[in-house]
């Protein structure tokens, strides 16, 4: 579980990053969920998209992602969101001491 600063921590780290995770109208795919547990064992925090043609929320798919991934959602902005997972053999991100 993050701490208020270590989400604040990540969430300064988010600014910089590009959106790499899109979400269209099919929903949480499992093509979806490969992409993104690819992409948190590689970079360990990444942001997603909700396209405009989607039943789900900004909020919802992040649970979802979550759920699927083993991840923690960071923030929630509009239709863009951010999932935070550490690796396991070694964190590329130094998170402050909660």
């Amino acid at each position: 579980m993050l701490t208020g600063k270590q989400r604040a921590f990540l969430r300064s780290l988010a600014q910089k990053e590009d959106t790499i995770l899109y979400v269209g109208k099919a929903g949480i795919t499992d093509p979806v969920i490969a992409q993104a547990k690819e992409a948190l064992a590689a970079r360990e925090l990444i942001k997603g998209k909700v396209q405009e043609n989607n039943m789900f929320t900004a909020r919802e798919a992040q649970e979802a992602l979550c759920e699927a991934c083993g991840a923690e959602g960071v923030q929630v902005i509009g239709k863009v969101f951010v999932l935070y997972k550490k690796r396991p053999d070694g964190a590329r991100i130094e998170l402050p001491k909660g």
